[in-house]
């Protein structure tokens, strides 16, 4: 029995070692939920340090967008304002030709409003030249030396048994790196070949000559040159100067495009008038163009306030208060831009001195109203007046323009501070990783600690069943021994 028991004992130790051992799901032995306690527990451990780290987080990740809210604002402004740096940029003319199909013309900010009388005589042209026809294209012309002038200009081109027919002469000419302005092709008739050369040029001062040097002697009937007596080649269209009349008065162009003839206004001549009958040019102040865009500047101005507004203000309704909640930052932009909004400049021309005097004016909202009225008012009547007042070195849209670089351009302070945050915003990134390894080895020290528990606690429990087990079998051989004697039944040995 002694042999049994004693076989039966080492069986279960090495059966409850075995089963300690190879405790791996958590709770086989207590019965306890292991992973979710050290869940629990890990998260109750690193709570406090978690949420400090999302909260530090959140706030400056809203910081960022914020400043970021307000820089777009701050470019919408500037870029509003940047039309109305230059006076001249503002005070804009317009030129209107009653009968567009004579000329069409446009105007500077250097133009003066008036009205005069346009006459158009003739347009300026180029020169252009014919060669006498020939059977066809690649028919041989002749060799030598081809020296084509324009005015002062001139190239000379070596023609030789390669290229001395008509589309090859053109080729030549086209392809000629000093051409003097120039092109040339080959016109086919049922004459036959003959060879055009075109001058890019109008003006009487581009006439085209041709003249010809050595070689065969057959390039001689290309060769035009008037001064010398010599036109083998027909001038099919003279090289002319335009001629008009500006109130009356002769004037001439070598282009079409016409750029001196009225201070500040350019001329386009299209057509010529018919005899003795003029067209009206008016020049006036162009105050469309300058009413957009100082209602572009207002709404942009407007835009800009709201923003400081909604990011820093508090809504008592709500209970909310914005992002940069009382920022001195934003409150420092805002009280300098106001200053330059509420400037008089008394030295400026005429009424024109105050925003006011172009109906924009401050509302109890905080941002400004713009009577259309009273600006058109003040552009019709004094428009070199407003510009002063915006545009220029003391405009208030360069000192608006100069504020907003001061607080935006690089190195200034808007980036500044958004460095800082991102910076701010990099080290929480940084803790966070280093709480979350952490908080990984916590829980894994916790698991194993369980897990530790969970095997001697399995442990425990295999000796219970074993200790049970042998104290039940003790009780059974017993009570067998104790029913045989009590029946009489003995057995004895031989």
């Amino acid at each position: 029995m002694s042999s049994a028991v004693s076989s039966t004992s080492s069986s279960s130790a090495a059966s409850a070692q075995a089963a300690a051992a190879s405790v791996t799901s958590q709770g086989i032995g207590s019965g306890l939920n292991i992973g979710a306690i050290v869940t629990a527990l890990t998260s109750a451990y690193g709570a406090a340090q978690t949420n400090q780290l999302t909260t530090q987080k959140n706030t400056l990740t809203a910081e960022i967008s914020a400043y970021g809210t307000f820089q777009s604002a701050l470019s919408t402004l500037q870029a509003a304002v940047t039309p109305l740096l230059s006076t001249g940029a503002l005070a804009g003319f317009t030129a209107t030709v009653a009968d567009k199909t004579i000329a069409t013309a446009s105007a500077s900010p250097t133009a003066t409003a008036g009205q005069y009388t346009l006459e158009v005589q003739n347009l300026a042209t180029a020169a252009s030249l014919s060669s006498n026809p020939v059977a066809s294209a690649s028919a041989a012309i002749g060799t030598g030396t081809l020296t084509v002038a324009v005015g002062s200009k001139s190239m000379a081109l070596t023609i030789d048994s390669a290229n001395n027919t008509l589309a090859g002469i053109a080729s030549a000419i086209n392809q000629a790196s000093g051409n003097p302005g120039v092109s040339a092709s080959v016109l086919t008739t049922t004459a036959g070949a003959r060879l055009v050369i075109s001058g890019t040029a109008t003006g009487a001062a581009n006439a085209i000559t041709v003249t010809q040097s050595g070689g065969d002697g057959g390039l001689a009937s290309l060769v035009y040159d008037p001064a010398n007596g010599t036109t083998n080649m027909t001038q099919t269209q003279a090289p002319l100067d335009a001629a008009f009349k500006l109130n009356g008065y002769p004037a001439t162009s070598a282009s079409n495009v016409v750029g001196g003839a009225i201070s500040g206004v350019t001329l386009n001549l299209i057509a010529p008038s018919a005899t003795g009958v003029s067209t009206t040019l008016n020049i006036a102040p162009d105050t469309t163009a300058a009413q957009t865009s100082i209602g572009t500047f207002v709404t942009a101005l407007n835009g800009v306030l709201t923003s400081i507004q909604s990011l820093t203000g508090f809504d008592p309704t709500t209970n909310t208060a914005g992002p940069l909640n009382g920022n001195a930052t934003l409150q420092s932009f805002q009280n300098q831009l106001e200053h330059i909004l509420g400037q008089v400049q008394s030295g400026n021309t005429g009424s024109i001195q105050s925003l006011s005097d172009l109906g924009i004016t401050a509302n109890p909202q905080g941002t400004y109203d713009s009577n259309t009225t009273t600006l058109g008012n003040a552009l019709s009547a004094n428009l070199s007046a407003v510009a002063g007042l915006l545009g220029g070195t003391n405009g208030l849209a360069t000192r608006i323009n100069n504020l907003i670089d001061g607080f935006t351009q690089v190195g200034g302070l808007l980036p500044t501070i958004t460095q800082g945050l991102q910076t701010g915003l990099t080290n929480v990134a940084k803790q966070q990783v280093a709480l979350t390894a952490q908080l990984a080895t916590y829980s894994a020290t916790l698991t194993a600690q369980y897990n530790a528990m969970d095997s001697a606690v399995a442990a425990l429990k295999q000796t219970q069943t074993y200790l049970t087990a042998e104290f039940n079998q003790g009780n059974i051989q017993n009570n067998q021994t104790n029913s045989s004697l009590s029946s009489g039944t003995t057995s004895t040995s031989g």
